[in-house]
């Protein structure tokens, strides 16, 4: 799959997502990213193992919203101050998000530092564009974005290497000729 089309169908599903969730939508926006998903996996050539990295991404990025809206530190839309589970509009960005570690991001892999720092920065970012779409409030501003940059360090370098144990497919034999 080309680079440039990975990563635009992965903003175009973010933004379905986002812009569905803050605009009661997020059923329609989750199924504009799950055909994405849908095209992503027709297009790899190991389906299995790239299904893995998406599950393993599901179960972290369920994981990780979950403990954030445990702490109050911030709401997603559609969500009440008591909903205790991460809303499905943003786990399915997580499995979108998967999508990208072998295509677009790929050149990110082995190299550590960088994933911690791109992850610390850019993580936060998207958070912040979905606060002005919307689609999250932070309740407690600061605590929200130290908390998404640290977890952001630490995420985006391990689902890096979770790609690389589960070796959905290598840049050279990933797509289908």
């Amino acid at each position: 799959m080309n680079l440039v089309f990975n990563f635009a169908l992965f903003h175009v599903g973010w933004l379905a997502c986002v812009v569905g969730a803050a605009t009661d939508m997020s059923l329609f926006g989750s199924a504009i990213a799950v055909l994405l998903i849908a095209v992503h996996l027709f297009n790899v050539a190991n389906v299995r193992a790239e299904l893995y990295l998406v599950s393993a991404a599901i179960i972290i990025g369920f994981t990780w919203e979950t403990l954030l809206l445990s702490q109050q530190w911030l709401t997603y839309a559609g969500s009440s101050l008591s909903s205790s589970v991460a809303p499905y509009w943003l786990v399915i960005m997580w499995a979108l998000f998967a999508t990208t570690i072998n295509v677009s991001m790929a050149w990110m892999k082995n190299r550590w530092f960088l994933a911690v720092v791109m992850g610390a920065i850019f993580g936060p970012m998207a958070f912040i564009a979905g606060e002005k779409l919307g689609a999250v409030e932070f309740l407690d501003n600061q605590r929200a974005l130290i908390a998404l940059s640290c977890g952001w360090a630490i995420l985006m370098p391990l689902i890096l290497w979770l790609a690389e144990k589960i070796n959905g497919f290598s840049q050279s034999e990933g797509e289908k000729q």
